[in-house]
């Protein structure tokens, strides 16, 4: 059992930048792979990065290649999601996610176990 709980999201202008956060307790960290979801109303939750145990391995969805970067601090059980050139289209809720799946292997909701709570990020044009 693994418990997450985001921070850090908020309302920032175009061009911005920001940084979530994803603290995880209950059991070893570093067993999971850890993603990152966003999520708008009426729509399916999509993949936006992940990262493996290590956090040797990362990977991006294509419309966040570039601009967002995923990383991990094993010791502090906690991964990151450091977001800059910041969209409107990017606003969304967004969730931090665990799966024993390899992050190699893991880009859908169905396939990630643990989910936080989730953290708006609001991007104003």
């Amino acid at each position: 059992q693994v418990q997450l709980v985001e921070s850090g999201g908020g309302l920032v202008q175009a061009g911005a930048s920001l940084s979530v956060s994803c603290a995880a307790s209950g059991s070893t960290f570093s067993r999971y792979a850890m993603g990152w979801f966003r999520q708008t109303p009426g729509k399916e939750r999509e993949f936006v990065a992940s990262i493996t145990g290590t956090g040797g391995s990362t990977y991006y969805a294509d419309s966040v290649k570039g601009r967002f970067t995923i990383s991990r601090d094993n010791a502090k059980n906690t991964v990151y999601l450091q977001m800059n050139s910041l969209k409107p289209e990017d606003t969304a809720t967004y969730y931090c996610a665990a799966t024993q799946i390899p992050a190699a292997l893991a880009r859908t909701q169905y396939q990630f176990n643990y989910w936080g709570q989730g953290t708006q990020v609001t991007v104003s044009s």
